[in-house]
């Protein structure tokens, strides 16, 4: 008799139990995840911050987290990120198993190393909890919003060997001088259009007539790298991941040429025949500036960048031609008599142009 009064009692806490973690399970409770910084360089190491709280007297038993992620964010070691299921193509599948107490929160931090350049969310996550016996689950989906820039790998400066060095460093540039304000070259006599505020009377009086000051010019360059994502020009396909490499490559030589000329004081942009946005049939153009807020907005720009052809690079470079005073670096892969035709109109509009040729077996996986 005891023996089945054991069974019953055994029996009625297994459903009791049951019916409680499937009814009331996922209440109260709250999960978030975020990353440790909202951007980073590929290459570089992040954290994954997850937080657990249960705020109910009810225990959890086991409570499981599942969520895709882009297989270029490598969770923990080499070893460990390869124990997630591998979705195929450019995603995987994250599970983590937990255990609560009543009135108790768990924190897991993630080593997330950064493999490639991109926009990453894995906000959506799938939370399941069930009974101890596995006789019934509870399931919800939520959003936390969880999301990275990977900013383009910089280069080392000994790999800058490209027509765009003469911008860069401690080299003076004497192309598109303005006057500057600050430098008085010398006094001459007044001429119809000159600013009254440069008059300079000391020298007025004792000429007799007005005088004033002719100031020196100084450098003004505008740099402006343009990356062409074709391949070469017959391309119509888009290019599969594994032909990409190169222009990664030149992503990332973009990148750092605008980073250093921003770091020397210059004004710097980029543009590309791909979109950064949802929009595929959107090119990319950030005119070049200087100001605060500058080197993020471009990296973020080429954070984002897809490797989509929008428009045949001398049609991107047609809706470039009112462009002038302007120091532009083209790089691509191939030259062409119709790319180096877009180019001289671009130089009768006063603009500087060169291009750099990209090799298709730089950065090759």
């Amino acid at each position: 008799m005891s023996a089945l009064w054991l069974l019953t009692a055994f029996f009625v806490l297994a459903l009791l139990q049951s019916f409680l973690l499937s009814r009331f399970g996922l209440r109260a409770l709250r999960y978030t995840r975020s990353f440790s910084r909202k951007a980073a360089f590929a290459g570089e190491t992040v954290e994954l911050v997850e937080v657990l709280r249960n705020e109910k007297p009810l225990p959890l038993p086991w409570l499981r987290a599942e969520s895709r992620m882009s297989r270029h964010l490598r969770l923990g070691s080499a070893e460990q990120s390869a124990q997630e299921q591998n979705l195929g193509g450019d995603e995987m599948f994250s599970r983590r198993v937990y255990t609560l107490a009543p009135y108790s929160q768990v924190r897991r931090r993630t080593q997330v190393t950064l493999l490639r350049r991109g926009r990453y969310e894995v906000g959506t996550v799938a939370l399941t909890c069930g009974d101890l016996l596995g006789l019934a689950a509870q399931t919800c989906q939520l959003d936390t919003g969880a999301a990275i820039s990977v900013y383009p790998r910089l280069l080392d400066a000994s790999r800058l060997d490209c027509p765009s060095s003469r911008w860069q460093g401690d080299l003076q540039v004497r192309r598109w001088i303005a006057p500057d304000p600050y430098l008085v070259a010398s006094i001459r006599a007044w001429q119809p259009g000159d600013a009254r505020r440069d008059v300079h009377w000391p020298a007025t009086a004792r000429m007799g007539a007005l005088q004033v000051k002719a100031h020196d010019c100084t450098a003004n360059p505008r740099l402006l790298v343009l990356l062409n994502v074709q391949r070469d020009e017959g391309q119509w396909n888009h290019l599969m991941e594994y032909e990409q490499g190169w222009v990664e490559a030149g992503i990332s030589l973009a990148a750092t040429l605008c980073v250093r000329a921003l770091s020397a004081g210059l004004e710097a942009g980029f543009g590309a025949n791909a979109p950064s946005g949802e929009e595929d049939a959107q090119t990319t153009l950030l005119l070049p500036g200087w100001h605060s807020g500058r080197e993020e907005a471009l990296l973020e720009t080429m954070a984002r960048l897809r490797i989509l052809r929008a428009r045949r690079f001398p049609t991107f470079l047609d809706e470039l031609g009112a462009l002038s005073g302007m120091d532009i670096l083209i790089l691509s892969a191939y030259d062409t008599p119709e790319i180096r035709g877009r180019m001289a109109m671009l130089r009768l509009r006063g603009n500087s142009v060169a291009l750099w040729k990209l090799s298709r077996e730089e950065g090759a996986a």
